[in-house]
């Protein structure tokens, strides 16, 4: 594992106006930390902004003025439309002029030329808003292999994340081609670089907040092992770190909660929160395999 100063990290900035006024629900955020988090990247910090430059310059400064080496991932604003800023917004972010990518046009071209056999008649109005998509910042590089017809591009600073500096990736916002890309692209970019950590999940049905004080004993003593506690139907305990720490304490919620339940109060709280007197635990791939979902309305409130 790289010493804690070389731990690649990650950055996104999520971009559009759909976004902000709820016409469109984000769903790229997650496909990112999912894939990051299984090859041990941490996704840090997220930012959501419109589709305005200064706002897109600001979020990617603060970025870049974080720990290295980063992956700092953008997400929209690439297109045809006048909307669809985002290259030029990096590149005003970077103190880059931009530059016409041969390779890209020659892939617009070609779904210009499709157009055109189609009976449209291609003329200067479409095709320089088309070829605003070839304009990239100077030294960005095309993904060839994950690219649609809208680029994916990324460019490195100082060494980019292979080294100590970062690689800022350009891709589009629709969301299946932003998973295809993430999937084959950008983990395999920083796959091996950090420990993947284990992550143990304790299922359980009592109210969270009788468990703070276990809570508080894991933060004293296994400072070291993230934990959260969601509350639904079942309630759930996530523990992330590394194996034989986060399995100790694991080990500590569950003998909490073993001797609330082995108890007449802790039961009559369990059967009056939802029923469930049992708990279950699982760990590593079946954990990251099930997501955390949003609390069940229905969930009576937390009370002790």
């Amino acid at each position: 594992m790289a010493p804690a100063q070389h731990l690649v990290r990650a950055s996104l900035v999520v971009i559009g106006d759909e976004i902000l006024n709820g016409h469109v629900a984000d769903r790229n955020t997650g496909v990112l930390a999912r894939g990051l988090a299984a090859v041990g990247v941490d996704l840090q910090r997220t930012h959501t902004v419109a589709d305005d430059r200064a706002d897109i310059v600001e979020a990617i400064h603060a970025e870049l003025a974080r720990t290295r080496p980063r992956l700092l991932v953008t997400s929209g604003g690439i297109g045809s439309t006048p909307d669809d800023i985002t290259f030029e917004a990096v590149a005003t972010a970077l103190d880059r002029p931009l530059e016409r990518h041969a390779g890209i046009v020659q892939r617009l071209e070609g779904s210009l030329a499709r157009q055109s056999a189609a009976g449209l008649a291609v003329g200067p109005d479409i095709r320089e808003p088309m070829m605003r998509m070839a304009d990239l910042p100077t030294g960005a590089r095309l993904l060839e292999d994950v690219s649609g017809w809208v680029p994916a591009v990324v460019l490195d600073l100082d060494g980019g994340v292979a080294g100590e500096g970062v690689t800022v990736a350009i891709l589009p916002g629709v969301p299946g081609a932003f998973e295809h890309i993430v999937a084959e692209g950008l983990v395999p970019m920083v796959a091996g670089r950090n420990l993947v950590p284990t992550t143990v999940e304790v299922e359980h049905g009592l109210p969270e907040s009788i468990l703070n004080p276990v809570f508080a004993e894991v933060g004293r003593d296994f400072p070291d092992v993230k934990l959260g506690s969601y509350p639904g139907r079942p309630m759930l305990v996530r523990l992330i770190g590394t194996r034989e720490r986060t399995a100790a304490a694991a080990d500590r919620v569950q003998e909490y909660l073993d001797r609330l339940l082995a108890d007449e109060p802790g039961r009559r709280i369990a059967a009056q929160w939802g029923g469930r007197t049992t708990t279950a635990r699982r760990s590593s791939d079946q954990a990251m395999a099930t997501p955390t979902s949003s609390p069940d309305p229905a969930t009576p409130e937390d009370r002790p």
